[in-house]
């Protein structure tokens, strides 16, 4: 083993989190991680393009068993100190629908970014670089990492996890972080696949492909976005939402018509296109695949002129409110984030620092604080990142 190398501050995970807090935390700062290269997850999001924030962050877009934690950082750091920062470097970009910040280019723009700040801040990238212990001391913290075969002992007097959840393992996630909060004593909350598309073995199989706009709902507030139907069963924005408030056993809730005219337009048409088929009208306003495999289940008899205001109030009662149980969700392969985490009552809300353990940090995902679908998490990312680093540069 070489040398014992001292350093100020060491950070686990070369993330959207951890890449942040080392930009924030001053000099002499060691940021490692496993992975070939760093801020995968922020490569591959937004189809490579990169949804880095959402203009309409609230503390009520976040998910987390204590529901006030995540607003101190949030309100320190918010999406327009982050597009500050993504206009300086003359990074291009665009809003989508709902708040949603994208690059105009590639996603590794912000990656980029975010190498060039923690690296002028003084900070230092390992990759391909393995945590192979980590111990407290009474002057901070023993870490041992492994790189090429080589082994080094490290010496720092603050510590960062920004490891990630469980999601997306084929990008790296190990959930490292829930494993170290455990060996210093902290509670971690159950996790759980969020942000994921849900099952339905053989129900949807030939709606493969099928999409349209919807109000989805769990046990939680309703999300107004696309559908997809796939081989497995439903995906789409508004599914995906609606996953992180679904438990196992409990139902969804789906609006077919969330524009509030389906019933408007059926009884026009039972004056202009009396003779037609239920089902061929509806179809102009549904997919047709999904109107006939929606008519297997839900028999629509007769012409449009032989329904009554009932018949059709109630054929657009059971397409506004379309009740579903899942078999249960496609789990941490496809999920795009871990609901649950380090549990936030061990931490603090300004300085993301344990209580327990000084000088021990926990940021990002790896934190019981999830954020919705549309740049939300990357922001609690950049938000938490930046209240660690700070702290660490004022030495608080």
């Amino acid at each position: 083993m070489n040398k014992t190398r001292h350093i100020n501050t060491l950070v686990l995970g070369a993330g959207a989190a951890g890449l942040f807090a080392a930009m924030h935390a001053g000099g002499e700062a060691l940021v490692i991680d496993h992975a070939r290269n760093p801020g995968e997850k922020i490569r591959i999001s937004g189809g490579g393009r990169c949804n880095f924030t959402n203009t309409r962050t609230g503390p009520e877009c976040f998910l987390g068993a204590n529901p006030h934690f995540h607003k101190s950082a949030l309100a320190r750091y918010t999406p327009w100190d982050f597009l500050d920062l993504v206009q300086k470097h003359g990074i291009a970009w665009h809003e989508k629908t709902l708040g949603q910040l994208f690059c105009d280019g590639k996603a590794t723009q912000i990656v980029a970014m975010l190498m060039a700040e923690a690296q002028a801040a003084g900070a230092e990238v390992s990759l391909q670089t393995t945590l192979v212990e980590i111990a407290r001391e009474e002057s901070g913290f023993r870490a041992v990492i492994e790189r090429s075969g080589k082994r080094e002992e490290i010496r720092a007097a603050r510590l960062v996890v920004a490891t990630g959840g469980k999601s997306i393992p084929k990008m790296g996630a190990t959930g490292l972080a829930y494993r170290i909060a455990e060996q210093f004593g902290l509670s971690v909350t159950e996790t759980r696949p969020g942000l994921v598309p849900l099952t339905f073995p053989d129900r949807f199989s030939g709606l493969s492909g099928v999409a349209l706009p919807v109000r989805a709902q769990a046990d939680g507030p309703a999300f107004e976005e696309a559908l997809l139907f796939t081989h497995r069963g439903l995906s789409g924005p508004a599914i995906l939402q609606a996953s992180s408030y679904w438990r196992e056993g409990a139902e969804i809730r789906i609006d077919l018509a969330p524009d509030g005219r389906l019933a408007e337009a059926l009884r026009a048409a039972r004056r202009t296109d009396g003779k037609k088929a239920v089902k061929t009208v509806l179809a102009q306003h549904l997919p047709a695949r999904l109107v006939e495999a929606w008519a297997e289940d839900h028999p629509m008899p007769g012409n449009m002129a032989d329904q009554s205001d009932r018949a059709i109030d109630a054929l657009c009662g059971a397409l506004r409110d379309w009740q579903l149980v899942p078999a249960g969700t496609e789990g941490y392969r496809t999920a795009e984030v871990t609901l649950g985490g380090v549990s936030t009552d061990a931490l603090s809300s300004k300085t993301m620092e344990a209580k327990s353990v000084p000088g021990l940090h926990f940021i990002g995902e790896c934190v019981d604080v999830t954020g919705w679908l549309g740049g939300y998490n990357f922001q609690w990312a950049w938000a938490s990142g930046f209240a660690a680093g700070t702290a660490i540069a004022q030495g608080g």
